[in-house]
């Protein structure tokens, strides 16, 4: 039987979001497989660490692509960036709340170059007159990232509907982001 090693990250992701401490024995029964497959995938937490932060990257990019960032106004396109987190809302959800663990020009230079490019989001909207002035693209896209964690949370335990997700994130991020003149 062939292994889903996204599916093991993704479910790997989850676990340590509400047990940091859980073992590579936890890990493979919450991803339904055996402790000796998981180790065949990866070679040990640190290898399964960096695995997370390399898909985390990859489909964070891919987000970013699927969103049309320059296309339309800076708003409709921070919509459409929301929805298109989602899928990797709960790998963000533990690197966001674990990013001290990760270390690595590499890695690093992959997540400054996303950044990068949701900064150019918000600084666009800035310069459109829809977002406000006050706060800072990277202060915004911490926010931004904050969401997203919050809202795969909140789902997986319950406390917000995975409808309501994406509408939620967005009208509050954009409620508070927006000029006084623009709301």
């Amino acid at each position: 039987m062939a292994v889903d090693r996204e599916r093991v990250l993704k479910d790997a992701a989850a676990l340590l979001t509400r047990r940091s401490t859980a073992s590579m024995d936890d890990i493979a029964r919450a991803a339904g497989i055996s402790r000796a497959t998981l180790h065949r995938h990866f070679a040990g937490r640190d290898a399964l660490i960096r695995a997370l932060e390399e898909l985390g990257i990859k489909e964070t990019g891919q987000a970013l692509d699927a969103a049309r960032l320059a296309d339309g106004g800076a708003d409709a396109a921070l919509r459409r960036l929301v929805g298109a987190l989602e899928p990797v809302a709960g790998v963000l959800a533990f690197l966001y709340t674990e990013n001290q663990l990760f270390e690595g020009e590499e890695i690093n230079e992959g997540w400054l170059a996303l950044d990068a490019r949701i900064h150019a989001l918000f600084r666009r909207g800035q310069e459109e007159g829809t977002f406000r002035i006050d706060l800072t693209p990277a202060w915004l896209t911490e926010a931004l990232y904050g969401l997203i964690c919050a809202g795969a949370w909140s789902v997986h335990e319950g406390r917000l509907a995975r409808a309501d997700r994406n509408h939620s994130i967005a009208e509050l991020l954009l409620g508070g982001v927006r000029r006084e003149s623009a709301r």
